[in-house]
């Protein structure tokens, strides 16, 4: 049986497109070469490319709206430096939610002034900072929509006239939001859409080029988006496998559709947690994310018997971030809505043990 796996990533592959990408491994469009030794060039794989870009724009509902889609190396801890690289010519505003966010932060300080807006450091990021406000000289304005480590995401983002660039690593794709809002957005994709090894970043291009810094080619959106992202050689199998995850959400609905199940996944886990009196969540409950649900045991003392049971039941992933401890569950698009029941059943036989 395959595990129930609530990794917080890489993530949890919908089984039919690790079938085949298991497949094109060893025989990619039965030209009997594997996708992993043909050229990057080759006609296959650019057609791969294009249909991975095309597909993200599609479902993003940035088609035909001056948005480019590139896979680049680096994973978002690149994008940090790339980010201020590209945009901040004087001055940046930052949202600060999270450990990730905070790492964005301090990349960016190196290229200009710097103004954090609102920060929830202060109480280990258990909360979204509300009731900021943007300076309008800033040249860009970063925030991070899902913040995996303590389980919050943002669920209103500002109305500003500053161009906004957003961290979507561990929620793109799994909600619908107004994406012409944003100006740039980037997402490793291991969180939510494929094998580690790639990032996507959508960008409108009338953002760039304002910078008076020289900026090195491999670090330059510009660049990138003419070569087709075939600056130099792509992470082949990511973007193949991330290729075949999008072409599975869209044939499932899109995002309206898998925003459902998402929301169904987190609503019968968080439900359990605030009934059950041997769990308690450990963030604001109006900042809860639908992909990350952390939590704790009230009585540590019992962690060895609960950790037996959901191992037992199959279960995998669930430990916290080592800085955080506790549990953390991450229900990206692929994990089923049985896996988070086998865990809220667990959580309730668990319960029955202590009465």
């Amino acid at each position: 049986m395959k595990k129930h796996n609530f990794s917080a990533g890489p993530c949890i592959l919908p089984d039919e497109v690790l079938k085949k990408a298991s497949e094109a491994i060893l025989n990619f469009n039965d030209d009997n070469l594997s996708l992993i030794e043909i050229s990057h060039r080759s006609k296959s794989f650019v057609a791969v490319m294009e249909k991975a870009r095309s597909l993200a724009l599609e479902l993003l509902g940035l088609e035909n709206k001056g948005y480019k889609a590139l896979f680049l190396h680096g994973g978002a801890s690149l994008e940090f430096l790339m980010v201020a690289y590209n945009l901040l010519n004087k001055k940046a505003a930052y949202l600060n939610t999270g450990t990730w966010s905070d790492k964005a932060i301090k990349e960016a300080k190196a290229f200009g002034e710097m103004s954090e807006v609102g920060s929830s450091k202060d109480k280990g990021y258990n909360y979204i900072p509300k009731g900021y406000s943007i300076p309008q000289d800033a040249d860009y304005f970063h925030c991070t929509s899902n913040n995996t480590v303590a389980g919050t995401q943002i669920k209103e983002f500002p109305e500003t006239n500053v161009s906004m660039v957003c961290d979507m690593s561990s929620d793109i794709f799994s909600r619908q939001l107004e994406f012409e809002k944003f100006d740039l957005i980037y997402a490793g994709a291991q969180k939510n859409m494929g094998p580690a090894g790639t990032t996507l970043v959508i960008i409108k291009e009338d953002i760039l080029g304002k910078v008076e810094r020289h900026i090195p080619s491999m670090l330059n959106y510009q660049i990138h988006i003419d070569k087709d992202s075939m600056f130099n050689t792509p992470s082949v199998f990511s973007v193949y496998v991330s290729m075949l995850t999008l072409e599975w959400l869209k044939d499932l609905g899109g995002i309206p559709f898998i925003e459902e199940v998402n929301n169904k996944k987190a609503a019968l886990l968080y439900d359990e947690i605030d009934r059950n009196p041997f769990f308690k969540g450990i963030v604001a409950k109006e900042d809860r994310s639908t992909m990350n649900a952390t939590f704790i045991l009230t009585d540590d003392g019992l962690t060895e018997t609960f950790n037996t049971m959901w191992k037992d039941a199959g279960i995998s992933g669930i430990n916290g971030h080592r800085s955080v401890g506790g549990y953390r569950a991450s229900m990206y698009n692929a994990l089923p809505l049985y896996s988070v029941q086998v865990l809220v059943d667990v959580m309730q036989a668990f319960e029955k043990t202590q009465k």
